[in-house]
């Protein structure tokens, strides 16, 4: 696909709407003004529960063929993605991956109902050849280190996806399930006033004159993806590539590859297009 885009010359970009939340896009601004220094670790994680549930029934996302892989591809991948945007590539991975339930009822007429719809027991069951949870090590190109962690095997998680940063001067949190508010804390701080505080995203805030008239009135999901449809029809107007786009995601791709394979192996694999793999490759 990234292939065929560069071929053609046409505009192209990647549903990975999260970073367009605006406490995330504020956490970037953040970054890119050096409020935090140098940036030395991240945490990310993606916890779900709809799939918890054994019972659940076979949808294509249990099924290889189909999905390519589990929860690594489907939610994991949007960690990663916030992690380049965030933080910059990701060199090397270490991971752990596991698959909790191997069998699932196989859906019947055709429709797939996913696995929070409901459940069905006694029907005939099928094989699940995907991963249901990932965690991993992280090192990134810059030299800040981190870890992953993502599953849709966590009661009490609904989209629950968190970062926290730490730099040589301060630190950012979020939580999805809060997107309204980022938590900031910077060296600078006065000594009594020092701890995280909330910054309630509004009108002051990336993407908040098209939002709110004031802050903290909520953003849903499907504001977050109306803010992409408009930064994707923008750059079709001004013949600009946004971000991210297929090269982005084939990055993200390659990451996923690489948490798959260190789940196998057991060791730290190089994430392949990264500074280092290509470094061993000119080596070779």
């Amino acid at each position: 696909m990234a292939e065929a885009v560069r071929e053609a010359g046409v505009i192209h970009m990647v549903a990975f709407n999260y970073r367009r939340t605006p406490a995330v896009a504020l956490a970037k601004k953040y970054i890119e003004e050096g409020r935090i220094g140098r940036i030395l670790n991240f945490r990310g994680t993606y916890l779900q529960d709809w799939s918890a549930d054994p019972d659940g029934p076979l949808s294509w996302r249990f099924q290889k063929r189909i999905a390519g892989s589990g929860t690594t591809g489907d939610i994991a991948t949007h960690v990663v993605d916030l992690a380049h945007y965030l933080v910059g590539p990701i060199a090397e991975v270490n991971s752990m991956v596991h698959t909790y339930v191997t069998t699932r009822p196989i859906q019947q007429g055709g429709v797939d109902k996913l696995g929070a719809s409901e459940k069905s027991a006694a029907a005939e069951r099928g094989e699940v050849d995907v991963d249901d949870e990932v965690i991993s090590m992280l090192r990134f190109e810059n030299g800040a280190v981190g870890s992953l962690e993502a599953s849709r095997n966590a009661w009490g998680r609904n989209n629950f996806i968190t970062l926290e940063i730490h730099g040589t001067e301060g630190s950012i949190h979020f939580n999805y399930e809060r997107r309204d508010e980022l938590q900031v804390m910077f060296r600078n701080d006065p000594a009594d006033a020092r701890g995280f505080r909330t910054v309630y995203t509004g009108p002051a805030h990336p993407y908040g004159e098209g939002l709110w008239p004031i802050p903290a009135l909520g953003i849903g999901y499907s504001e977050t993806k109306i803010v992409e449809c408009r930064d994707f029809f923008a750059a079709i107007a001004q013949n600009k590539l946004p971000s991210p786009n297929f090269e982005d995601g084939l990055r993200t791709e390659y990451v996923a590859d690489a948490l798959l394979r260190s789940g196998e192996t057991g060791h730290w694999e190089r994430v392949e297009g990264s500074a280092g793999a290509r470094a061993q490759e000119r080596v070779a």
